[in-house]
């Protein structure tokens, strides 16, 4: 393995904290239930759990990601249904700007010497739970590009009328990464059962979970607004809960 420099930084800046990626396969059908029409699911039914601290509004934002292997216009990527941050001032600007799904939840996530633990709290539920192990340095991998699929969409005032103020478009966020660090890790993910995020029921787990740690070297973003998605097909994916992209009811879990 080539040497690989281990990221150094000024004590206590929030700046180079590793994301822990957390990635297992689940069901087909169960990707396919997830996604609205003009969105298909990927080559293989991958999550990834996506455990963060990074500084937004120049201070720390606390957050995990889920995401779904989809593909829009025969592009690959990924789609984004729920993004749970600590950072109230991030989340409306967010959503207006670009549909990204964001919403309040408090996240735990820390690393003590070669200790990893991480948790993540939502409407009192802890949906989400991590522990693990550093267990050596991963191999650094050729520098790659993402698409990440949110959906910007804003419907009518006239709740008796199923039409749209802004009709549901695709917005794409395309990224280049490089690679300053990896960790390997051995550990347990817990799913649990919520309602309010509903990974544990929807998005079972159907292979052993993979963990590592990664340090990024962030080397291009673009947000761009896409295609129109059918409104019609749309219409059972633009209730959701909260201001996530999970089906809901009124901005609650669906009843029954």
């Amino acid at each position: 393995m080539t040497n690989v420099t281990k990221p150094v930084g000024v004590p206590g800046d929030i700046l180079n904290w590793p994301m822990l990626k957390i990635s297992y396969l689940t069901d087909p059908a169960s990707i396919a239930a997830l996604l609205p029409p003009g969105i298909t699911p990927g080559k293989t039914p991958k999550v990834t759990l996506t455990v963060y601290n990074f500084p937004v509004l120049n201070e720390p934002e606390y957050g995990c990601v889920v995401n779904i292997d989809a593909n829009y216009n025969g592009i690959e990527g990924e789609y984004t249904l729920g993004i749970a941050i600590d950072q109230e001032a991030a989340i409306y600007g967010s959503h207006e700007r670009w549909g990204q799904p964001k919403y309040y939840g408090e996240t735990k996530y820390f690393r003590l010497m070669d200790y990893i633990s991480a948790s993540v709290t939502h409407r009192g539920y802890t949906f989400l739970e991590y522990s693990g192990q550093v267990t050596g340095e991963g191999e650094i991998p050729p520098e790659f590009e993402t698409n990440e699929w949110w959906i910007k969409c804003l419907r009518g005032v006239d709740m008796a009328s199923t039409d749209y103020d802004f009709p549901p478009h695709v917005v794409r966020v395309y990224s280049k990464y490089g690679t300053a660090y990896v960790e390997k890790l051995s550990g347990k993910l817990t799913l649990n059962d919520s309602p309010w995020d509903p990974v544990a029921s929807k998005l079972p787990v159907r292979s052993e979970p993979e963990a590592h740690l990664w340090t990024p070297i962030f080397l291009d973003r673009r947000i761009t607004l896409e295609g129109p998605l059918d409104p019609v097909g749309f219409q059972p994916f633009a209730d959701t809960i909260g201001g996530s992209r999970w089906p809901g009811e009124f901005g609650a879990p669906k009843k029954g």
